[in-house]
């Protein structure tokens, strides 16, 4: 990992956090590790994520003060001790649904054991007291330093998307038009790293939806996000088809020669345009139009014509023309999304 990936914003408001944190304990003479243990871990992707969370964690970290509390009254400092406060502690929030507070829940828990010996009910409050202290600051340290913005990694995301998408339909579709397509096919890698990418961008979409609820859009960013939201949809879509042509029963005199040119020609021009962004040639469409009809009529006459017989051929050329709209509807997104830009 490269030295200036390594230290994000999180790592920097993290460190932002645990500092006011310690310094504010201090100012109160208050053991500070319990509200640094929360606010490491209340740093989160949005502002939204960190004040849900921390209405889940607080209650929680109060079940496992309050076992620890309760078992060290009982048992004193010993391992039975650490034991029944860490299983109790994971099986009430698990039956409560604490899940988000779990963890801090249970090292509250355990780490309390070791610096409890007297005044029960005092140290039980002032575990929630800072408790509290660790919630409040990482929430607002996460709010006002180095808001999240994902819009430069969404971006990045997109470029990648689109690169890999064109890589996988060459591969795909030169498989299929190979001398021998069902063994080219089965040589394909398995691993999708392009659905990986299409995911995690969905993801950041949705963590800068919720961000908007605290740092609100521009109109510009509005509609620039609700493009991009679009082009991802049509791209995912791509992917879905691509996905299709490889699940599709071949033969291996599936193809022609002037045909298997036909569709290498359209497959270019879509690596062309993903990469470039650049217009589809309408005469390589046409030609693969014709034989898509060409190919439907044979099928029409075949004495098993049905939708559960459809030969391979009509099937990827159906796929690869639905590919071709597709590419045009997301290249009027980005031009939409290149308006948006230069009205900034």
């Amino acid at each position: 990992m490269k030295p200036s990936h390594f230290i994000g914003s999180r790592v920097v408001k993290t460190g932002v956090a645990v500092f006011l944190t310690a310094w504010i304990c201090e100012l109160f003479h208050a053991p500070a590790v319990f509200a640094v243990i929360t606010a490491i871990v209340t740093i989160e992707p949005t502002v939204a994520d960190s004040i849900r969370k921390g209405f889940i964690r607080f209650p929680a970290s109060a079940i496992g003060a309050a076992y620890s509390v309760f078992f060290i009254y009982l048992f004193g400092n010993s391992p039975i001790t650490y034991a029944l406060a860490a299983t109790l502690t994971i099986v009430t929030c698990f039956r409560l649904k604490l899940h988000a507070g779990l963890l801090v829940a249970t090292l509250t828990a355990v780490a309390m054991i070791e610096v409890i010996h007297s005044n029960y009910f005092i140290s039980f409050l002032i575990r929630l007291g800072t408790t509290t202290i660790g919630l409040v600051v990482s929430t607002t340290v996460n709010m006002f330093v180095l808001p999240p913005d994902y819009t430069a990694h969404i971006t990045e995301n997109m470029m990648a998307i689109r690169k890999r998408l064109a890589a996988k339909i060459e591969k795909v579709f030169y498989a299929v038009t190979a001398e021998q397509p069902i063994t080219a096919v089965y040589s394909l890698q398995s691993s999708d790293d392009v659905y990986k990418k299409i995911r995690q961008t969905e993801t950041l979409i949705q963590f800068q939806k919720e961000e908007a609820k605290y740092h609100p859009l521009t109109s510009n960013e509005k509609e620039f996000f609700k493009q991009i939201e679009k082009q991802l949809a049509s791209l995912k879509l791509i992917h879905y088809h691509i996905d299709n042509v490889l699940t599709t029963k071949l033969r291996n005199d599936l193809w022609m020669d002037h045909e298997k040119k036909i569709i290498r020609e359209v497959v270019d021009e879509l690596v062309d345009t993903f990469y470039h962004k650049t217009k589809l040639n309408q005469t390589d469409i046409c030609n693969l139009r014709e034989l898509y009809w060409r190919e439907n009529g044979v099928a029409s006459r075949k004495p098993d014509a049905n939708i559960a017989n459809l030969p391979p051929e009509l099937i990827i050329t159906y796929e690869l023309l639905t590919i071709c709209q597709l590419t045009n509807r997301f290249l009027e997104y980005g031009n939409k999304v290149e308006v948006v830009k230069s009205s900034d």
